[in-house]
């Protein structure tokens, strides 16, 4: 068995390189040309030295054996014809992998990546708008069919150490960001893993995730919040981009109305509301009027598809949404709008909501029929935790044409996505609906 592995991996690489679009085999062309030449002019040399020692019948044996005169001719421009292409193609396959060895991931053949990265880069355009760890996990689904994604992000979180760092150092709340990048990065291991480290027990550090204190100094090294980022992007190889909604200092306010009575209370901070105890209303931010963030703008106008979700729908997908100006690009968009809906309730924000009730309180802050598409989880297999319920695809959710149900259950953690069932279900409906947009 292990023979056959070995055998069909070279096999396979070899198969790779002649795949369309990895732009291999038009230098290989080039090469191959210019070793002909260079041939060229060797035989000419040969059949030149040939003539002037003709009288040498020693040498005459040797050249004529080496040259495989017993032969037939054409025979002889086959059998050299395919050693020189077979030196050639090995000797720039091995002068790539030398040339590219420092870049290589462990275990993975540079053919191989080459043709995922020339895959990925044909992808769609993909924006996807949330937050939390709903997004993250989106992002890890995706990532693996495109690299043209954007990540818009909300920037409304007033809590833990991303709360404290926007009191403290006056930028915009890392958190949410630092999930985003650390999901798309090409390598998700020992640097990922400290991006998400997070200090304990230490005096002034505790608490805070280093991926955070790491974005605040890099915000006060380079001056602004939105270069930061991108260069934490580059620090984690990442494939794509991950955006702030607005860089305003913006404040999620919510309307909650109080079990067992008609009054309501007004509660300010995102990390305020699910510890409210009431039913959610209606939220907006503060200021209403901040501008959206130019780039995330102009991602949106040019992408093949939005994705809304998934995450806390109160906030992390709203306080998208409900900077207009990103809002009116949403609408204003050409590409397909789908939404995906949380697997399970979140205590304080959705208790026994159905996926019909998260379409309908998102439509009632943010107007009807947006989305192409609404995504729903199917599986309901799995034991939930005590203060969670199933989002189920109830009879109201059937009967909109727009609803789609799948299995989407991470079986680990039942009240998450599964990022690659998610991923998959998301690009075979997009392929549905549109077909392959790059070859």
């Amino acid at each position: 068995m292990s023979e056959q592995k070995t055998l069909k991996k070279p096999w396979q690489s070899l198969r790779n390189m002649f795949l369309p679009g990895l732009g291999i085999k038009r230098w290989m062309l080039v090469t191959l040309a210019g070793i002909t030449f260079l041939g060229v002019g060797l035989a000419i040399l040969l059949l030149d030295f040939y003539r002037t020692e003709f009288t040498n019948q020693t040498f005459l044996d040797i050249l004529s054996y080496v040259s495989l005169r017993f032969l037939p001719r054409i025979l002889r421009v086959v059998i050299f014809g395919s050693i020189g292409l077979g030196i050639t193609a090995y000797g720039i396959w091995g002068l790539n992998r030398a040339l590219l060895k420092p870049f290589l991931q462990p275990g993975r053949n540079v053919l191989d990546q080459v043709a995922e990265y020339n895959r990925r880069t044909r992808g769609p355009r993909v924006v996807t708008i949330g937050g939390g760890h709903g997004l993250a996990s989106l992002l890890r689904g995706l990532k693996e069919y495109t690299s043209n994604i954007t990540a818009v992000v909300t920037v409304a979180d007033d809590g833990g150490s991303s709360g404290r760092l926007r009191e403290s150092q006056g930028i915009l709340p890392p958190g949410d960001i630092r999930n985003c990048l650390a999901a798309l990065s090409s390598d998700e291991a020992m640097l990922t893993q400290l991006f998400q480290y997070r200090f304990s027990g230490e005096p002034g550090l505790d608490g805070h995730s280093f991926g955070n204190l790491f974005i605040a100094a890099l915000s006060d090294i380079t001056g602004s919040f939105e270069e930061a980022v991108a260069e934490s992007g580059r620090v984690l190889s990442v494939s794509g981009r991950v955006l702030p909604s607005t860089l305003h200092d913006v404040r999620l306010v919510a309307d909650i109305k109080l079990p067992y009575t008609i009054n309501e209370v007004r509660v300010e901070g995102e990390s305020n509301i699910p510890e409210a105890a009431g039913r959610v209303r209606r939220v907006w931010l503060e200021p209403s009027d901040a501008p959206a963030f130019p780039p995330s703008v102009k991602a949106i106008l040019s992408a093949d598809l939005v994705i809304v979700g998934p995450g806390s729908l109160y906030t992390s997908l709203l306080p998208n949404l409900l900077v207009h100006d990103l809002m009116a690009a949403v609408k204003a968009s050409r590409a397909i709008k789908l939404f995906v809906c949380n697997i399970a309730t979140q205590t304080g924000e959705t208790d026994t909501y159905s996926c019909h009730d998260h379409v309908r309180a998102l439509e009632e802050h943010i107007g009807e029929d947006l989305f192409d598409v609404v995504l729903c989880n199917e599986n309901y297999s799995a034991p939930l935790p005590t203060n969670s319920a199933w989002v189920r695809a109830d009879e109201r959710t059937m009967a909109d044409t727009r609803s789609y149900c799948a299995d989407l259950l991470d079986v680990d953690h039942p009240w998450r996505h599964d990022s690659g069932k998610l991923g998959q279900t998301i690009m075979n409906l997009f392929y549905e609906r549109t077909g392959p947009l790059r070859a």
